[in-house]
Order: structure tokens, then sequence, then C-alpha cells
């Protein structure tokens, strides 16, 4: 089974200074899907292997698509007896969700290969487990999420194709636990995310646009003054209508007027040394790409 796993950006991620029940920050997380995806593949195997390429500089044990097949198997009481190959196309350390989205797609696949509803909310219940943008995957794009940024409150009508381009320092990372920490030492303001919110409910796409907003993206850019740098690029050139940090970084995007502007756009920022990519907004999380070819007992 072949799976597609998008990446995400956040059209506004407002982060507060109050912690939920679990001691986590309450995080209100608008997120919407892109055509960068990496390719999941699961396939039976004798016991749980996990392999990405190019290969991971660290154990498979860690990675969220390991924890997210072992979760599945303790929940419903099954082998995860499955080999997970990942091909890795979103980079990592960008704030674009990569290893959420792979960890959605071994829910996703394993959910159909045990024949289990797509909309369990013990799949959501899992993937929260695995963190806090996991369960965005599971759904339809764009979503509002609440709680620790964890928690479905809104699915909106779908967004017009719209294109964005995606652009990273190569060498920029930032430390989520280290923004945080940083936020807490000097927090900074989020905006309503009302107004964003009516006027996607009203399938408004321009006006939610002009309403883009990342307060965790201010720490993160004087965290990391690559991220700065680029914001300002982009800001900069004409044809971006909405300029702003992915999560916490380190990979920043604009929406573009046209394909034309981010296909150009990727082209110069790669020619300024930097990780880019030409993408546009779609209405799907993750999704099976491939007919179903395993039925595990």
């Amino acid at each position: 089974m072949t799976l597609s796993a998008p990446a995400k950006i956040n059209l506004y991620l407002g982060v507060h200074t109050e912690r939920d029940d679990r001691g986590y920050h309450k995080v209100d997380s608008l997120m919407a899907a892109v055509s960068l995806a990496d390719i999941v593949t699961v396939a039976p195997a004798q016991e749980l292997a996990v392999q990405t390429v190019p290969a991971s500089d660290f154990p498979m044990q860690k990675n969220t698509a390991y924890r997210a097949a072992l979760a599945m198997a303790e929940r419903y009481g099954r082998e995860a007896n499955v080999c997970v190959t990942i091909e890795k196309h979103i980079p990592l350390c960008a704030g674009l969700g990569g290893p959420s989205t792979d960890a959605a797609a071994v829910i996703v696949a394993l959910a159909e290969l045990w024949g289990i509803d797509r909309t369990d909310p013990a799949l959501d219940d899992i993937a929260r487990g695995i963190g806090a943008d996991v369960p965005f995957f599971l759904h339809a794009s764009p979503a509002f999420y609440v709680g620790g940024g964890d928690v479905l409150a809104t699915e909106y009508p779908a967004l017009p194709a719209t294109p964005v381009v995606l652009i990273k320092p190569r060498e920029a990372s930032v430390s989520t636990v280290e923004a945080y920490r940083r936020f807490d030492e000097n927090p900074v303001p989020a905006d309503k995310p009302g107004a964003i919110a009516s006027v996607l409910r009203a399938g408004d796409a321009e006006a939610a646009y002009a309403l883009v907003h990342n307060n965790l993206g201010v720490i993160s850019a004087q965290m990391e003054p690559q991220i700065q740098t680029v914001l300002d690029w982009l800001s900069a050139q004409e044809g971006t209508v909405a300029v702003d940090v992915c999560g916490s970084g380190a990979c920043s995007f604009a929406i573009c007027d046209t394909a034309a502007t981010a296909v150009y756009l990727a082209e110069a920022a790669q020619q300024n040394g930097w990780w880019a990519c030409a993408t546009e907004l779609i209405p799907n999380t993750v999704q099976i790409d491939a007919p179903k070819k395993y039925k595990f007992l």
C-alpha cells in the first residue's frame, strides 16, 4: 500500500501563556495541507521495520512512524508486522509536519489493512499521543485545532489550489522546545483567530490570506537570523500575497499570486543557496494512492 503524506503550513498559529491540564501551552492552530509530500509504503513483513530514503541518522525506534505502528498495535491488540518505507521529500526541522504526516500515514494504512473506520475517534487519540500535529493529517484541510493544537475544532471549506513557495535555509534549525522556552521568557501576543476563522467559514480565501499570523514564528526568527533573512527577502518580492514562518520554523512560506511566481521564487531562492519548493494548497491530507493490496488477519 502506498500513501501520499503531505506537508502543512500554518495559516494561523497562536501560542498562549496559559497551560492545559497536561501542562502544555494552549495553542490555536489553523493548518492547511500542501502538495509537497513524503511517499509512504506499507508492506507485510515478519516484524515491524521502518526505513527512510535517504536513510535517517537515528534509530528507527525513534521514528514517529514506528511509534505510530506500535501505538496502533497496542490499541487494537494486533501485531504491526509491516515494513514501512518513507521516501522523504519534506525537510526535517522545518515546521512542515514531516514526522507528523508520516506517522499519520502509518495510522491510516494500518486502519485500512485492519478494517478500522478512519472516523474511529481512537485514531485521533493515538495520533495525539504521537505529536500535536498528527491528528490534522487524518482529516480534511484546512482545519482549526485548539487545546494544545491537537484537538479538532472546525473543518473549513476547501481552499483553491493556491500557489505557495516554501523556503528553508539549508543549515537552519530551530528547537521547538527552546522556542517555547524563549516564548515563556518574553511572550509575543497572538492575534485573535476569530477574523481568519470567520472568512474561512465564508469561503473567502483572499481575505484569509490577508490575516495569516504566527506569533511563535517571531520567536523563531529571533533565534535563527536566517529565518528573518528569508522572511525579509520574500516580503520584498513581487507577487507574494502573504509571508510567514511554518510552525516553529525553520521553513518559511509565501502565498503567491500565480504558480509562475511560486516557481520563479523557488528557483531564485535556490540560487541564494536555500532549499526551496514551489507547491500549492490541497484539500486532502494523507491519502492512499494505490488500491488495497493486502488484508491482514
